[in-house]
Protein backbone atom coordinates (compact mmCIF):
# COMPACT_ATOMS: atom_id res chain seq x y z
CA UNK A 1 0.00 0.00 0.00
CA UNK A 2 0.96 3.65 -0.28
CA UNK A 3 2.35 5.47 2.77
CA UNK A 4 -0.81 7.54 3.17
CA UNK A 5 -2.88 4.36 3.49
CA UNK A 6 -0.73 3.16 6.40
CA UNK A 7 -1.08 6.57 8.03
CA UNK A 8 -4.85 6.42 7.58
CA UNK A 9 -4.97 2.88 8.97
CA UNK A 10 -2.92 3.96 11.99
CA UNK A 11 -5.29 6.87 12.66
CA UNK A 12 -8.50 4.83 12.30
CA UNK A 13 -7.74 1.39 13.79
CA UNK A 14 -8.82 2.19 17.34
CA UNK A 15 -12.28 3.70 16.68
CA UNK A 16 -13.42 3.16 13.09
CA UNK A 17 -16.52 0.92 13.10
CA UNK A 18 -15.04 -1.60 10.65
CA UNK A 19 -11.89 -2.14 12.71
CA UNK A 20 -13.86 -2.32 15.97
CA UNK A 21 -16.32 -4.88 14.60
CA UNK A 22 -13.71 -7.00 12.85
CA UNK A 23 -11.59 -7.00 16.00
CA UNK A 24 -14.51 -8.38 18.01
CA UNK A 25 -15.26 -11.08 15.43
CA UNK A 26 -11.58 -12.06 15.22
CA UNK A 27 -11.25 -12.21 19.00
CA UNK A 28 -14.41 -14.32 19.33
CA UNK A 29 -13.17 -16.84 16.75
CA UNK A 30 -9.77 -17.10 18.43
CA UNK A 31 -11.37 -17.56 21.85
CA UNK A 32 -13.44 -20.43 20.49
CA UNK A 33 -10.70 -22.20 18.52
CA UNK A 34 -7.36 -21.36 20.16
CA UNK A 35 -5.23 -24.04 21.84
CA UNK A 36 -7.03 -24.95 25.04
CA UNK A 37 -4.22 -23.80 27.36
CA UNK A 38 -2.84 -20.34 28.06
CA UNK A 39 0.65 -21.66 28.77
CA UNK A 40 2.62 -24.61 27.37
CA UNK A 41 5.37 -26.13 29.53
CA UNK A 42 5.52 -22.97 31.62
CA UNK A 43 5.72 -20.55 28.68
CA UNK A 44 2.98 -18.29 27.28
CA UNK A 45 1.46 -19.12 23.92
CA UNK A 46 3.49 -17.76 21.01
CA UNK A 47 1.44 -15.72 18.53
CA UNK A 48 2.53 -14.45 15.10
CA UNK A 49 0.66 -11.65 13.34
CA UNK A 50 1.73 -12.23 9.74
CA UNK A 51 1.33 -8.92 7.96
CA UNK A 52 0.78 -6.78 11.04
CA UNK A 53 0.40 -3.45 9.24
CA UNK A 54 0.52 -0.53 11.68
CA UNK A 55 0.02 -2.87 14.63
CA UNK A 56 -3.53 -2.06 15.72
CA UNK A 57 -4.69 -5.68 15.91
CA UNK A 58 -1.24 -6.93 16.95
CA UNK A 59 -1.56 -5.05 20.22
CA UNK A 60 -4.93 -6.65 20.97
CA UNK A 61 -3.56 -10.13 20.26
CA UNK A 62 -1.40 -9.81 23.38
CA UNK A 63 -4.36 -11.13 25.38
CA UNK A 64 -3.63 -14.54 23.84
CA UNK A 65 0.10 -14.72 24.56
CA UNK A 66 3.49 -13.40 23.48
CA UNK A 67 3.01 -11.69 20.12
CA UNK A 68 5.44 -11.15 17.25
CA UNK A 69 4.50 -9.06 14.23
CA UNK A 70 5.99 -9.13 10.74
CA UNK A 71 5.35 -6.85 7.78
CA UNK A 72 7.22 -6.24 4.57
CA UNK A 73 6.61 -2.48 4.54
CA UNK A 74 9.12 -0.48 6.64
CA UNK A 75 6.57 2.30 7.16
CA UNK A 76 4.13 -0.22 8.68
CA UNK A 77 6.75 -1.61 11.06
CA UNK A 78 7.73 1.94 12.03
CA UNK A 79 4.14 2.84 12.90
CA UNK A 80 3.70 -0.40 14.85
CA UNK A 81 6.73 0.48 16.97
CA UNK A 82 5.07 3.74 18.02
CA UNK A 83 2.35 1.63 19.67
CA UNK A 84 4.97 0.22 22.02
CA UNK A 85 5.35 -3.07 20.15
CA UNK A 86 8.91 -4.40 20.18
CA UNK A 87 8.72 -7.95 18.81
CA UNK A 88 8.62 -6.83 15.17
CA UNK A 89 10.47 -7.78 12.00
CA UNK A 90 10.42 -6.83 8.33
CA UNK A 91 9.47 -9.90 6.34
CA UNK A 92 7.16 -11.24 3.67
CA UNK A 93 4.42 -13.72 4.54
CA UNK A 94 5.82 -15.81 1.70
CA UNK A 95 9.11 -16.29 3.54
CA UNK A 96 8.55 -16.17 7.29
CA UNK A 97 11.91 -15.89 9.11
CA UNK A 98 11.22 -18.37 11.91
CA UNK A 99 11.91 -22.06 12.47
CA UNK A 100 9.38 -24.80 11.85
CA UNK A 101 6.86 -25.11 14.67
CA UNK A 102 7.64 -21.78 16.35
CA UNK A 103 4.10 -20.57 17.06
CA UNK A 104 0.85 -21.72 18.66
CA UNK A 105 -1.32 -19.17 16.83
CA UNK A 106 -0.76 -17.38 13.51
CA UNK A 107 -3.07 -14.62 12.32
CA UNK A 108 -3.11 -12.95 8.93
CA UNK A 109 -5.63 -10.15 8.45
CA UNK A 110 -6.20 -8.83 4.92
CA UNK A 111 -2.73 -9.64 3.64
CA UNK A 112 -2.83 -12.54 1.16
CA UNK A 113 -5.07 -10.61 -1.24
CA UNK A 114 -2.34 -8.04 -1.95
CA UNK A 115 -0.52 -7.55 -5.26
CA UNK A 116 2.80 -8.20 -3.52
CA UNK A 117 1.66 -11.71 -2.58
CA UNK A 118 1.99 -13.53 -5.89
CA UNK A 119 1.70 -17.02 -4.35
CA UNK A 120 -1.03 -17.17 -1.73
CA UNK A 121 -0.81 -20.96 -1.45
CA UNK A 122 2.91 -20.64 -0.76
CA UNK A 123 2.19 -18.10 1.99
CA UNK A 124 -0.38 -20.45 3.55
CA UNK A 125 2.20 -23.22 3.42
CA UNK A 126 4.64 -20.97 5.31
CA UNK A 127 1.99 -20.28 7.96
CA UNK A 128 1.43 -24.04 8.29
CA UNK A 129 5.19 -24.61 8.59
CA UNK A 130 5.75 -22.19 11.47
CA UNK A 131 2.77 -23.48 13.46
CA UNK A 132 3.25 -26.16 16.09
CA UNK A 133 1.14 -29.33 15.74
CA UNK A 134 -2.30 -28.45 17.09
CA UNK A 135 -1.68 -24.76 16.44
CA UNK A 136 -4.34 -22.52 14.91
CA UNK A 137 -4.31 -20.08 11.99
CA UNK A 138 -6.91 -17.32 11.65
CA UNK A 139 -7.10 -15.86 8.14
CA UNK A 140 -9.26 -12.91 7.02
CA UNK A 141 -9.54 -11.67 3.44
CA UNK A 142 -11.83 -9.44 1.34
CA UNK A 143 -14.64 -11.42 -0.29
CA UNK A 144 -16.06 -11.70 -3.83
CA UNK A 145 -14.06 -10.34 -6.73
CA UNK A 146 -17.20 -9.12 -8.48
CA UNK A 147 -17.61 -6.30 -5.91
CA UNK A 148 -14.09 -5.00 -6.44
CA UNK A 149 -14.15 -1.20 -6.15
CA UNK A 150 -12.08 1.97 -5.99
CA UNK A 151 -10.77 1.11 -2.52
CA UNK A 152 -9.30 -2.10 -3.95
CA UNK A 153 -7.32 -0.06 -6.44
CA UNK A 154 -5.98 2.24 -3.73
CA UNK A 155 -4.83 -0.63 -1.48
CA UNK A 156 -3.47 -2.72 -4.40
CA UNK A 157 -5.89 -5.63 -4.27
CA UNK A 158 -4.84 -8.58 -6.41
CA UNK A 159 -7.86 -10.79 -5.70
CA UNK A 160 -10.95 -11.09 -3.47
CA UNK A 161 -11.84 -14.58 -2.19
CA UNK A 162 -14.80 -16.86 -1.72
CA UNK A 163 -15.20 -19.08 1.32
CA UNK A 164 -14.87 -22.21 -0.80
CA UNK A 165 -11.68 -20.98 -2.45
CA UNK A 166 -10.02 -20.08 0.86
CA UNK A 167 -11.04 -23.41 2.41
CA UNK A 168 -9.69 -25.34 -0.58
CA UNK A 169 -6.32 -23.56 -0.48
CA UNK A 170 -5.92 -24.10 3.26
CA UNK A 171 -6.69 -27.80 2.91
CA UNK A 172 -4.27 -28.12 -0.01
CA UNK A 173 -1.32 -27.21 2.24
CA UNK A 174 -2.33 -29.59 5.04
CA UNK A 175 -4.68 -27.60 7.28
CA UNK A 176 -7.87 -28.90 8.84
CA UNK A 177 -10.42 -26.08 8.44
CA UNK A 178 -12.56 -25.88 11.58
CA UNK A 179 -14.61 -22.80 10.71
CA UNK A 180 -15.14 -20.67 7.62
CA UNK A 181 -17.63 -17.85 7.40
CA UNK A 182 -18.33 -14.54 5.74
CA UNK A 183 -18.55 -11.33 7.77
CA UNK A 184 -19.90 -7.82 7.28
CA UNK A 185 -23.09 -9.57 6.29
CA UNK A 186 -25.64 -6.85 7.12
CA UNK A 187 -24.02 -4.17 4.97
CA UNK A 188 -23.29 -6.49 2.06
CA UNK A 189 -26.39 -5.43 0.02
CA UNK A 190 -25.10 -1.86 -0.05
CA UNK A 191 -21.76 -2.80 -1.59
CA UNK A 192 -22.93 -3.27 -5.22
CA UNK A 193 -24.70 0.10 -5.05
CA UNK A 194 -21.57 1.80 -3.73
CA UNK A 195 -19.40 0.17 -6.37
CA UNK A 196 -21.84 1.24 -9.12
CA UNK A 197 -21.77 4.85 -7.92
CA UNK A 198 -17.97 4.72 -7.92
CA UNK A 199 -18.01 3.67 -11.56
CA UNK A 200 -20.20 6.66 -12.37
CA UNK A 201 -17.91 9.03 -10.49
CA UNK A 202 -14.85 10.81 -11.84
CA UNK A 203 -13.05 10.30 -8.50
CA UNK A 204 -10.64 7.38 -8.56
CA UNK A 205 -8.70 7.97 -5.30
CA UNK A 206 -11.35 6.55 -2.98
CA UNK A 207 -11.11 4.84 0.36
CA UNK A 208 -13.53 2.89 2.55
CA UNK A 209 -11.89 4.19 5.73
CA UNK A 210 -13.79 7.45 6.07
CA UNK A 211 -15.19 7.48 9.60
CA UNK A 212 -18.83 8.58 9.99
CA UNK A 213 -19.96 10.84 12.85
CA UNK A 214 -19.65 9.41 16.36
CA UNK A 215 -23.15 8.00 17.03
CA UNK A 216 -23.47 6.49 13.56
CA UNK A 217 -19.95 5.03 13.82
CA UNK A 218 -20.90 3.33 17.12
CA UNK A 219 -24.11 1.91 15.66
CA UNK A 220 -22.23 0.42 12.71
CA UNK A 221 -19.58 -1.02 15.05
CA UNK A 222 -22.28 -2.64 17.21
CA UNK A 223 -24.07 -4.08 14.16
CA UNK A 224 -20.89 -5.62 12.83
CA UNK A 225 -19.96 -6.92 16.30
CA UNK A 226 -23.31 -8.74 16.53
CA UNK A 227 -22.10 -11.03 13.75
CA UNK A 228 -19.50 -12.61 16.02
CA UNK A 229 -21.99 -15.10 17.51
CA UNK A 230 -23.16 -16.29 14.09
CA UNK A 231 -19.57 -16.42 12.82
CA UNK A 232 -18.66 -18.76 15.70
CA UNK A 233 -21.65 -21.08 15.22
CA UNK A 234 -23.75 -21.37 12.07
CA UNK A 235 -21.60 -19.12 9.87
CA UNK A 236 -22.82 -16.35 7.58
CA UNK A 237 -23.75 -17.07 3.95
CA UNK A 238 -22.30 -13.89 2.45
CA UNK A 239 -20.42 -10.76 3.42
CA UNK A 240 -17.70 -8.33 2.44
CA UNK A 241 -15.00 -10.33 4.23
CA UNK A 242 -14.26 -14.03 4.63
CA UNK A 243 -12.73 -15.71 7.69
CA UNK A 244 -11.24 -19.15 8.11
CA UNK A 245 -9.96 -20.88 11.25
CA UNK A 246 -7.61 -23.74 10.41
CA UNK A 247 -5.60 -26.12 12.58
CA UNK A 248 -2.31 -27.85 11.90
CA UNK A 249 -3.05 -31.53 12.54
CA UNK A 250 -0.06 -33.71 11.74
CA UNK A 251 -1.15 -37.25 10.79
CA UNK A 252 -0.08 -40.16 12.98
CA UNK A 253 2.15 -42.77 11.34
CA UNK A 254 0.14 -45.41 9.52
CA UNK A 255 0.03 -48.93 11.04
CA UNK A 256 2.07 -50.22 8.10
CA UNK A 257 4.88 -47.85 9.01
CA UNK A 258 4.57 -48.07 12.78
CA UNK A 259 4.39 -51.90 13.07
CA UNK A 260 8.02 -52.70 12.12
CA UNK A 261 9.23 -50.08 14.62
CA UNK A 262 7.24 -51.69 17.41
CA UNK A 263 8.35 -55.19 16.43
CA UNK A 264 11.96 -54.10 16.21
CA UNK A 265 11.82 -52.51 19.65
CA UNK A 266 10.34 -55.64 21.19
CA UNK A 267 13.08 -57.80 19.67
CA UNK A 268 15.95 -55.80 21.16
Amino acid sequence: MEREQYDLMFAQEERHWWYVGMRRISTALLERHRPRVDRVNGRPLDVLDAGCGSGGMTRYLQRFGRVTGIDLAPEAVGLARTRGLTRLARSSVGSIPFRDGSFDIVTSFDVLYHLNVDDDRGALSEIHRVLRPGGVALIRLPAFDWIRGAHDEVVHTRHRYTREELTRKLESVGFLVERSTYANFLLFPLAPIKRYLELRSDTHEATDLWRPPGPFNRVLADLLSLESLAAMTVGLPWGLSVFAVARRVDPLPSPAVAAPLVAGTAAT
